[in-house]
């Protein structure tokens, strides 16, 4: 996260518990206290339409990130603002319950609320960055990352299923998110008006995302498959089936097989990932939203894809970015003792 990201909200010290109040941002350039003081008081005192722009410069789920972060410091006895051996307590308290990258996280928010308070940040003493650092050295710095569904998987998936509504959706949203190599919200963000039918198979229109902060928006093309599971086959089978009303493409199905007007959940896409790969003799644990993503990176570099090419559908800026996707595959791709064994 850059230093001069506006920061979601200051928060207010009352028995030990914060409250979250109106956003607003601070430049997080360096400044003495009385000058950040002073730009505090001058920000909160901005009109209400500035105010609303400020408070959207970073998204929904990183401001709920750090309200929780905020929250959990809260709930164990934290307060805004802390002495640097406070925050170093909180991390050795962490160490024994929680993920280093979760840790990391909290360092971050906390770091981000001093500075939207004006105050020194506590973060960067010696003391918080010794402690943090003894943490990644005892508990490691791994994360559990979901299983890559490749290509051949994703194939034996598809073959378990049928032709109910349900099935007919799933289908779509499965092939579209592989060939897409979408994240789920970009998937279930989707709207039908984002669809655009041409000779090569179909152009997606990607107007937000998680790397995309500006809506600059960026298109990427799901060209036609070769096989029996082409993914614009089945999107267009899917969209034939829900009608060519406007709005969400990918929408909840009740049990009449009835489709809903409200678009699914983040979640509901892990959930039917983990469904249908289970019904296909696969653990489902070792699944989720992101294999598809992971799966459509890995499985492309298995091919031979170049790295470029791979990168205009993920939208990776970098092969160093890329590469936290690839698993797998990439463990094989051009392997020393296959060249020699």
């Amino acid at each position: 996260m850059s230093a001069d990201l506006s920061a979601w909200s200051h928060l207010t010290e009352t028995s030990g518990q914060m409250a979250a109040v109106e956003g607003f941002a601070v430049s997080c350039t360096a400044r003495s206290h009385h000058q950040q003081s002073d730009q505090f008081s001058t920000l909160t005192a901005t009109p209400a339409i500035v105010r609303d722009f400020v408070t959207n410069s970073i998204s929904g789920a990183t401001k709920r990130a750090y309200e929780a972060d905020i929250r959990h410091y809260a709930g164990w006895g934290g307060t805004i603002p802390s002495h640097p051996a406070r925050i170093a307590e909180y991390l050795a308290a962490l160490a024994y319950t929680h993920k280093a990258a979760t840790i990391a996280r909290r360092l971050a928010s906390l770091s981000k609320a001093h500075r939207a308070r004006g105050v020194d940040d506590p973060c960067k003493a010696e003391i918080v960055k010794a402690t943090a650092r003894g943490i990644k050295r005892m508990i490691g710095t791994a994360q559990r990352e979901a299983k890559p569904l490749l290509r051949e998987d994703l194939f034996q998936v598809l073959e378990r299923m049928g032709n109910r509504p349900k099935d007919i959706r799933d289908k779509a949203l499965l092939l579209l998110g592989f060939a897409g190599a979408f994240r789920r919200s970009e998937l279930v963000g989707l709207d039908v008006t984002d669809i655009e039918h041409v000779r090569h198979g179909v152009v997606v229109t990607l107007r937000r995302s998680k790397t995309d902060q500006s809506r600059a928006g960026r298109k990427i093309g799901i060209p036609l498959g070769r096989t029996r599971w082409c993914p614009v086959r089945h999107l267009t089978d899917w969209l034939d089936f829900r009608g060519n009303a406007n709005g969400p493409i990918f929408s909840a199905i009740d049990r009449h097989g009835h489709v809903a007007d409200h678009r699914l959940s983040r979640e509901a896409v892990s959930i039917i990932v983990k469904k249908r790969t289970e019904a296909a003799g696969f653990h489902p644990d070792a699944y989720s939203g992101h294999s598809l993503r992971s799966g459509l990176a890995t499985s492309a570099v298995v091919a031979g894809v170049s790295t470029l090419s791979i990168r205009r559908t993920t939208g990776h800026a970098s092969d160093a970015m890329l590469a936290r996707y690839v698993r797998i595959g990439d463990l094989f791709a051009d392997n020393a003792a296959a060249k020699v064994l």
